[in-house]
């Protein structure tokens, strides 16, 4: 069976593409093959068998138009502009049948799970996939409403658990920075207004006060990464915040692991896999509350930085955290192979 799929394919490191790699792993580790179009820019291209960075949208089209494949497999994420609904137009129309879209996409659920009609333009490009794998139950109720039969949505979280890998080595300074820190804070995202960084930052004057030797760290890239770091260099306690850039995913296992706490503040998101990777790894995560949070969060309203400081101070002084080692868990990845093997035996 092959399989392409498109996404943004890393860097910088994200939710969707590690879901992305790891259903990579999974068809070839079953015999298969996959192939990826890259649907955003990469902040660095490194040539790679069946990996595509087309650079305009009549390179896209040539390539949907001329690659082999069983199943073609689109991958959104964040607002859904008339740009990206034309890219699922044209996937539902070159997968003709063997199509599948993830919406990874929470906060659009949550913009249009009341307002959907079946013959709004969304609607039917969205009718046209073989099967839609939603990662929050939220959106099979918009879905449905936007027409698609019950029988061609899947509910399928977009996440592999697992452990860090042992035989990794975390740069120095990285490790460097965490163990000087206490509390270590940590938080995974884009470099992009979504994730309310500049709050974070604001915030840590007033956490520093309590807790003099904490330290943020941010791992990531991003449109915002000079902005970033300009509004750090103006602090006084600018030492106490590390941005680290993009961070192979192996090493960010560690950093999860190893923080004090994983913050995720944000003004739009969905079911993010740093989250889930934290729970898992019994890391306390203080989050935004968007309505889709799993149990075990602490929950904050949407840039309230005097509830992020809140949440810090009572995470700080609650119980010490448990480790409890917890097998790898790709069930998730399987299930996709599942709905590949239902359109390749339809064929």
């Amino acid at each position: 069976m092959r399989v392409l799929q498109l996404g943004p394919y890393p860097p910088p490191e994200g939710g969707i593409n590690r879901n992305m790699l790891a259903i990579r792993d999974e068809l070839q580790k079953n015999g298969h093959q996959c192939s990826i179009i890259a649907t955003a820019k990469s902040s660095k291209i490194i040539t790679e068998p069946d990996v595509y960075h087309p650079r305009t949208k009549m390179q896209l089209m040539s390539l949907l138009a001329k690659l082999n494949y069983d199943v073609l497999h689109l991958h959104i994420g964040g607002e859904i502009s008339k740009r990206v609904l034309s890219l699922i137009a044209a996937c539902a129309f070159f997968g003709r049948g063997k199509s599948v879209l993830t919406m990874h996409s929470g906060g659009y659920a949550t913009e249009n799970a009341k307002t959907a009609k079946p013959f709004s333009s969304a609607g039917i490009i969205f009718r046209r996939f073989e099967r839609i794998i939603c990662v929050n139950p939220l959106m099979i109720e918009m879905f449905e409403k936007f027409g698609v039969k019950k029988n061609r949505l899947r509910l399928i979280y977009p996440f592999v658990l697992q452990s860090p890998d042992s035989l990794v080595n975390v740069p120095a300074p990285l490790t460097d920075f965490a163990e000087k820190h206490s509390p270590f804070l940590l938080t995974v995202c884009l470099l992009e207004d979504t994730y309310d960084l500049f709050m974070q930052i604001d915030a840590m004057e007033t956490i520093l006060r309590k807790f003099s030797d904490a330290g943020l760290m941010i791992v990531g890239s991003g449109s915002l990464e000079e902005k970033l770091k300009n509004a750090i260099a103006a602090k006084s306690y600018s030492q106490n915040i590390f941005l680290t850039g993009d961070v192979e995913h192996k090493i960010t296992l560690h950093l999860i692991k190893r923080a004090d706490m994983l913050l995720r503040t944000t003004l739009f998101d969905g079911d993010a896999i740093a989250v889930r990777e934290a729970l898992n790894l019994n890391t306390p995560v203080i989050a935004t509350d968007n309505r889709m949070r799993p149990e075990g969060v602490c929950l904050i309203p949407m840039h309230d930085s005097e509830a992020l400081i809140r949440a810090i101070e009572n995470t700080a002084y609650g119980e010490k955290r448990k480790t409890i080692e917890k097998p790898d868990d790709r069930s998730n990845i399987v299930e996709v192979l599942k709905i590949y093997d239902e359109i390749f035996a339809a064929g």
